[in-house]
């Protein structure tokens, strides 16, 4: 399914002109003169992006961005206003727009930023494609085997494994075989990032 730029914004004349430039650019568009007529077409998971204005009856592209981000849906937001403020501004990037452009913005500064919101979109895709896999497989190990798991990663020895849980040598190495097969890890290295997308660690490799 292609991306498509969901344009949002009251003004017909602005939504016509929008509408005009991205198809000549060989975009799909799905234009709405509200944000009720947005809600009530799109498909929640739709590749693409969000151009959306700030000041509409009913429902504001503030309050739309807001019902969006706490229904869980994950659609990249670009503001597009002629009432730019600082709080609104603010608010918008709190609620983690990715973009905000006032108009009228230059065709190239509006179709970069329409890019740039695809990739993003593929990227965060891609990574929570791999952190469902990862968790996946961590469903596999057994209590005791997330337990060597968890201070594998952590840089512990067998032995110090062994003194942790209590467990001998012997023990710990059947354990941690049995981690990498069940996570198809080849490497420690493999391993190590499989925590860091589980969340098992942050960034100074601690729990």
């Amino acid at each position: 399914m292609h991306p498509a730029v969901f344009v949002v914004d009251d003004d017909i004349i602005i939504r016509e002109a929008l509408t005009a430039l991205l198809e000549n650019e060989g975009l799909n568009v799905q234009a709405c003169a509200s944000a009720d007529d947005f809600l009530a077409s799109y498909q929640p998971g739709s590749p693409g992006c969000l151009l959306l204005d700030i000041d509409m009856p009913g429902i504001d592209g503030l309050e739309l961005q807001d019902y969006l981000l706490n229904s869980g849906f994950n659609i990249p937001i670009i503001f597009l206003t002629g009432q730019a403020n600082v709080p609104k501004t603010i608010q918008a990037f709190r609620n983690k727009a990715f973009d905000f452009l006032e108009k009228p913005a230059s065709d190239k500064v509006l179709l970069e930023a329409i890019h740039r919101a695809f990739a993003k979109q593929v990227a965060d895709r891609a990574e929570q494609e791999k952190r469902v896999s990862v968790e996946e497989r961590i469903q596999r190990l057994t209590p005791r085997e997330k337990d060597v798991f968890v201070l594998v990663v952590s840089g512990y020895s067998n032995k110090q494994i062994g003194e942790e849980l209590d467990i001998s040598s012997r023990t710990v190495e059947g354990h941690r075989r049995r981690v990498y097969e069940k996570m198809e890890a080849e490497s420690f290295a493999i391993l190590i990032e499989m925590a860091y997308v589980a969340g098992l660690l942050d960034a100074d490799n601690k729990i």
